[in-house]
């Protein structure tokens, strides 16, 4: 008698065992299942070239006026691919306002600063991280004008980006993707040593 009361004991613990595992598979698998809602595509996916992804950003709303002033948009909108590192509107605004006047005047004298922001080839952020492993923390790149610049990382790990006279701004926005290209978003103006 004792062993068949224990042999039931036995059973029913085991059921109950059973039965809370059960339940915690199935609680699992309704925890698992979420209801997924559609994430917003940034509006730089699909934008057909790297000045329209410029103009996705309004921080980069000066930046886009000076190329279309510059005369440059024309040339940004074919071939490429296109890096462009985009002054962002607060860079420009801290340019002395008798300079960036002047600039925006003369259309020859800003397609050269914006040409010293331009590279060829395409460096999102994942292509600049290969550059920087490859050269061992630096990455040398050409412009468009044929000026050099030079990517590397700073003591507090920020990405700066340099030009031949020493001059260096900070990266501070990646990716915004067009089909000819990306643009890189920079917190300040660098000057052509031209």
């Amino acid at each position: 008698m004792k062993k068949s009361l224990l042999m039931v004991g036995a059973l029913v613990l085991l059921n109950l065992t059973a039965s809370r595992v059960f339940a915690q598979v199935q609680d699992t698998t309704k925890k698992t299942t979420t209801t997924t809602t559609t994430a917003t595509t940034p509006a730089t996916d699909g934008a057909s070239d790297v000045v329209g992804a410029l103009a996705s950003n309004a921080d980069y709303s000066t930046a886009l006026s000076a190329v279309k002033a510059a005369g440059l948009e024309p040339t940004l909108k074919t071939g490429g691919p296109y890096t462009i590192f985009a002054p962002n509107n607060i860079a420009f605004s801290s340019l002395p306002q008798a300079k960036l006047d002047s600039l925006m005047k003369d259309p020859a004298k800003l397609a050269t600063v914006l040409k010293g922001h331009v590279v060829t080839g395409k460096y999102a952020k994942a292509d600049i991280i290969k550059a920087l492993n490859a050269g061992k923390g630096k990455a040398t790149l050409t412009t468009l004008d044929g000026q050099t610049l030079t990517l590397s990382v700073t003591a507090d790990k920020k990405l700066q980006l340099a030009d031949a006279k020493g001059d260096a701004a900070q990266v501070v926005l990646y990716d915004l993707i067009g089909a000819n290209g990306v643009v890189n978003g920079l917190n300040g103006v660098l000057a052509p040593t031209k």
